[in-house]
């Protein structure tokens, strides 16, 4: 936690609950946006102009709003467009750290040690937790955005134009006749699975559990009803980014949020068209670059206030 830029206090998983012992996510902090012309966008100030080359995405395998922001950069071909650094999955007293784990990066951009140290190069009196994803202005040196939605949104519109082999089909991830369908799932999803997850696995009360759990499970049973008519992605044939939420939550949830978060009524292999959506969708084109079964394990299973032991589970070893 970071204090008018100071490191205060070791790592905790639960900044802030409510009085019946809900755990409350913090909001995102830096909200600029990176359009074609360097406008501001819907928020935040201009100047940030889509350019190859420029950004930097920050990201965690273990963290389910970095890979909505992953996702997004492979669907839509911006490999060679915007880098990424992957952070160690294994939570330090610090948060989040670089290197030292098969398949984490240092940070070959800014030389950073802990991911708290960019944050208070982009803002030296930060106040608040230094979460992923972040998209780092290489040109500026500053953070543009740590809001997972508005980088998947940007990612499906401002770069477009410099994706080489633009005559090749890539999923218009925000279509607009499918918007207001969109924004309505997505909040539906976040509240009760996407974060009713971790409202499950950090309540600090039995009624608070209680809650969440019925909520994460009345989603599923809806998702899995939803696909009974045969249909390839929640909009029908039409991938969205709706599609990246449900995702990136059911990819976590055998391997972590059965077991560690307590929402144990099923498996999702126990449901078997959310199993079979969970396969077609890894099967796109990079989706499964952006899985790392081991990253997810090891990073859920290091926060000691849930695993005070630290030992990481042989089991499940495929999704």
């Amino acid at each position: 936690m970071l204090v008018n830029g100071i490191w205060k206090e070791h790592w905790q998983p639960v900044q802030q609950a409510d009085d019946d012992g809900r755990f409350i996510r913090q909001t995102s902090s830096f909200r600029n946006w990176v359009t074609v012309d360097g406008s501001a966008g819907v928020s935040g100030r201009g100047g940030f102009r889509a350019e190859a080359g420029r950004y930097h995405l920050y990201v965690a395998y273990i963290c389910p709003w970095a890979s909505r922001a992953l996702m997004a950069r492979q669907l839509k071909g911006l490999t060679d467009v915007v880098s990424v650094s992957v952070v160690n999955p294994v939570l330090t007293e610090q948060g989040w750290a670089f290197g030292g784990f098969s398949g984490s990066d240092d940070d070959a951009v800014n030389g950073a040690r802990y991911m708290h140290e960019l944050y208070t190069r982009a803002a030296p009196d930060f106040t608040g937790r230094a979460t992923v994803p972040v998209l780092w202005d290489k040109q500026t040196a500053t953070i543009v955005n740590n809001e997972s939605a508005d980088i998947v949104r940007m990612f499906n519109s401002a770069f477009t134009h410099l994706v080489a082999g633009q005559d090749i089909d890539r999923p218009d991830l925000y279509p607009a006749e499918l918007a207001a369908d969109i924004d309505a799932l997505n909040s539906y999803l976040y509240d009760n699975l996407n974060n009713g997850v971790y409202q499950a696995g950090f309540a600090t009360s039995q009624f608070a559990y209680a809650e969440a759990y019925a909520r994460v499970f009345a989603a599923l049973d809806e998702m899995e009803s939803r696909f009974g008519d045969g249909r390839a992605f929640l909009f029908g044939d039409t991938l969205t980014e709706s599609d990246i939420r449900l995702f990136v939550t059911l990819v976590r949830f055998d391997a972590a949020y059965y077991s560690l978060f307590k929402c144990n009524r099923n498996t999702l292999r126990e449901m078997p068209n959310l199993h079979r959506y969970l396969q077609r969708i890894l099967g796109l084109k990079g989706v499964r670059e952006t899985v790392e079964l081991d990253h997810i394990k090891a990073g859920y299973y290091s926060i000691k206030a849930l695993n005070p032991t630290g030992i990481v589970p042989e089991g499940p070893r495929s999704i």
